[in-house]
């Protein structure tokens, strides 16, 4: 595709609207109707911003979203400049990831003065998203999903709300804070637990808890995993309960060779992924003598 052809026509778009909007700033316009002049330039932002999206100019059409949500905001049109808000920073997203936060930002604000927070809590995990992944800002990320879940459980969307938790829970396991990722776990879980739908994913929570209590301290551990298998019977006969209770004993006899074996027979059968596996590492490191890997 000719993307600088599209480049000059989104430019020229862009002079024409600019001109819209000066017009309707005159005397005249703003006796008869400068508002409707407003609105075309809206419109023409808009054309010019999806010609830089061809052209693959990202900032470009970016900054065109951005001038046609300022225009809205001044018809008092928030609906329409929270969706321009938002456009600008799905284009930002490709070129400019703080700009694209900024963006989403104002779109958030916009949202909850509406009181839709469940479009709100959408767009802050967005922004976590980037801060993942873009600007790699774990505390933010977290912050963000805290957001979103706070949204989505005002809004009763628990299911929602628990898929942000359980990331917070993940990257706060990760940073140590593990009381903070112990509480999330435990408080999905239960939920869990009361479910039909639901009831299966719980041992997975409790068994993420507990692995959260072993990094703090052994003992906190064993006490941990008989609360859960008083909590949830079931959690007794999972293999997950099983590798728990090998892993203490491994511990409190100081054998690395068993704590490994119990391990790598867990993995023969369900894959241990890249979290689990971080954090049987920390603990396997806090057995005497330890030099080894974990597989």
């Amino acid at each position: 595709m000719d993307t600088s052809g599209k480049e000059a026509e989104a430019m020229a778009l862009l002079a024409e609207a600019e001109r819209k909007v000066k017009n309707s700033q005159s005397f005249f316009s703003g006796l008869f109707g400068g508002s409707s002049k407003i609105e075309e330039a809206c419109e023409i932002y808009a054309r010019a911003a999806n010609m830089f999206k061809m052209a693959k100019n990202w900032s470009g059409a970016g900054n065109a979203f951005c001038q046609a949500a300022q225009l809205h905001l001044q018809l008092q049109n928030k609906h329409d400049a929270a969706t321009c808000f938002v456009d600008a920073g799905n284009a930002f997203k490709k070129a400019d990831p703080q700009e694209a936060i900024n963006c989403l930002m104002r779109a958030i604000e916009i949202y909850t003065d509406m009181g839709r927070f469940t479009i709100a809590a959408k767009h802050h995990i967005s922004i976590a998203e980037i801060y993942e992944t873009e600007l790699v800002d774990i505390e933010k990320a977290i912050a963000h999903y805290e957001q979103s879940a706070d949204y989505y459980k005002s809004e009763e969307s628990n299911s929602s709300a628990n898929k942000c938790l359980l990331k917070v829970a993940s990257y706060a396991a990760q940073l140590e804070q593990y009381q903070k990722a112990i509480d999330i776990y435990e408080q999905v879980g239960t939920n869990a637990m009361d479910s039909p739908l639901l009831k299966y994913s719980a041992k997975d929570y409790f068994f993420k808890a507990a692995l959260c209590h072993f990094c703090i301290d052994m003992l906190n551990a064993k006490l941990a995993v008989q609360k859960y298998e008083e909590l949830f019977p079931a959690f007794s006969d999972s293999r997950e309960c099983k590798l728990m209770k090998k892993l203490i004993d491994a511990h409190e006899e100081q054998n690395v060779e068993s704590y490994t074996e119990a391990v790598k027979e867990y993995d023969s059968i369900s894959r241990l992924d890249q979290w689990l596996t971080t954090m049987l590492l920390r603990v396997k490191k806090t057995i005497q003598g330890d030099e080894e890997d974990l597989r």
